[in-house]
């Protein structure tokens, strides 16, 4: 009978992307999500483009942003506001402390469930931290009734 070593089990699991053992699978994991986080909805409804929506960089309508307000759009890591009719930004839904998805844009903050940081709908600078950098900007383009992500 051949002698298998615990790093032989793990080096042949890594080589396979994974070992199961009775329901218990073990790979390469860094921990659970973030509470509150990834993936879901918030109180603005699915953070998901709607089908035919989302495709060669199209992330949603104008409709779908609120005045005053944003949408997160977990699938492409950005969150898109409306600061002022009319007016669209783009943030990288990455928040800066810690490293968790933004999870909902309400009162002019956009909001990270892990820490509690708050950003800023209209530039992306920290309103509360533990965040101390701004969301890094994205570049879009609205033509048409359209939002394209143009980086």
């Amino acid at each position: 009978m051949r002698h298998v070593t615990r790093r032989g089990v793990l080096v042949g699991g890594a080589a396979f992307g994974g070992l199961s053992l009775g329901g218990l699978s073990l790979g390469a994991c860094g921990g659970a999500p973030p509470p509150n986080g990834y993936p879901g909805g918030d109180e603005q409804g699915p953070r998901t483009p709607a089908p035919g929506q989302g495709g060669q960089g199209i992330l949603d309508t104008v409709d779908h942003v609120p005045v005053g307000g944003g949408r997160v759009y977990d699938n492409h890591q950005v969150v898109v506001t409306q600061p002022t009719a009319g007016d669209f930004r783009c943030f990288r839904a990455v928040c800066t402390h810690a490293g968790c998805l933004v999870n909902s844009v309400q009162n002019g903050t956009i909001n990270c469930p892990c820490h509690g940081s708050r950003f800023a709908i209209t530039d992306g600078s920290v309103r509360r931290g533990p965040a101390t950098k701004p969301l890094e900007p994205r570049t879009i383009t609205v033509d048409t009734g359209q939002i394209r992500l143009l980086d």
